[in-house]
């Protein structure tokens, strides 16, 4: 057995001589692409499908000691469950209730971890997009605070004066320099040594 072959093992099971594949994105070449994007996407089937079958995939769990985060991945994985078994119910209509079955129990035991992995990816890339967002917002008020403060009239008469005070010392404290070291100190200093 080759290592392509070991690799999808798991993703793909026989029931009386078809070939079914579990893993929902080996169908995506035969997929449109409003489908992909169904898929890819959360929050496309309703919170009471989701609700209504979590029992079903997740039996052992106590949903209600469960933080926002995890009921999010939670969710997201149920959902990710009900999508994949419609993709299969589609490309394989003549599936009975048994066979379906058996098809969600090997969905269950072989893809639970992956698509429970596939959601927090999901979360972290949301909550990167959403702080990323939040940045993009303070730093614009920021920006919008500052233009406001320069624009009044109060800030501008005293930034004037500011200014021609920095200008007029920079001026003077050049001339100076110049008037007191007309050539440079360093030059002589070494020619004197020799």
């Amino acid at each position: 057995m080759n290592k392509f072959s070991k690799n999808l093992q798991g993703d793909i099971i026989k029931i009386e001589g078809k070939k079914i594949f579990i893993n929902p994105f080996l169908y995506f070449r035969r997929l449109d692409q409003n489908t992909k994007i169904w898929f890819r996407e959360f929050s496309q089937i309703s919170e009471s499908e989701i609700f209504a079958n979590r029992v079903r995939f997740y039996p052992e769990l106590d949903l209600i000691n469960l933080s926002k985060d995890e009921q999010f991945i939670i969710n997201s994985t149920v959902e990710i469950f009900l999508k994949t078994l419609k993709i299969i119910k589609t490309f394989h209509p003549t599936l009975t209730f048994k066979q379906l079955e058996t098809v969600e129990r090997n969905l269950v035991f072989f893809k639970k971890v992956h698509f429970e992995k596939y959601a927090k990816k999901h979360l972290r890339e949301k909550s990167k997009l959403l702080l990323k967002e939040k940045k993009k917002l303070e730093r614009a008020d920021f920006i919008f605070n500052w233009q406001k403060w320069f624009s009044l009239k109060e800030t501008q008469q005293l930034l004037i004066p500011v200014f021609v005070i920095i200008l007029l010392s920079a001026l003077i404290g050049w001339f100076t320099g110049v008037s007191k070291n007309s050539c440079n100190p360093y030059f002589e200093s070494s020619v004197i040594n020799q």
